[in-house]
């Protein structure tokens, strides 16, 4: 079973950016879509952003678009997200997965490996 590492997540402030990483220990998930989700305490996880395998495909959640950027290099086997004027709002545990296809896909059941995730917190 392809294990994922997530990495890159600590404390920022306000306006502040990160990177996180997603480093697969397969190369076969440069076969199929990749997803960040994340859950603020007390909140249901939630989709962020989601990629083909090919990385010509992206979509983003609303509250993320345009401050977020999702990118892969099947290369190396990973996936990032690139977190800029991040919002108090934005702290939660931030997971990356593999999906059950290529696509790039929203859906939380489109996703079947999951990785232990990064916690962001954002000061105000």
């Amino acid at each position: 079973q392809v294990q994922l590492v997530e990495s890159g997540g600590g404390l920022v402030q306000a306006g502040g950016s990160l990177r996180l990483s997603c480093a697969a220990s397969e190369r076969t998930i440069s076969f199929y879509g990749m997803g960040w989700f994340r859950r603020a305490a007390g909140k249901e996880r939630e989709f962020v952003a989601a990629i083909s395998w090919s990385g010509g495909t992206t979509y983003y959640a609303d509250s993320v678009k345009g401050r977020f950027t999702i990118s892969r290099d099947n290369a190396k086997n990973t996936v990032y997200l690139q977190m800029n004027i991040l919002k108090f709002e934005d702290t939660a545990v931030y997971y990356c997965a593999v999906g059950r296809s290529g696509s790039a896909s929203v859906a939380e059941d489109d996703y079947h490996h999951w990785g232990q995730g990064t916690q962001v917190t954002v000061s105000s």
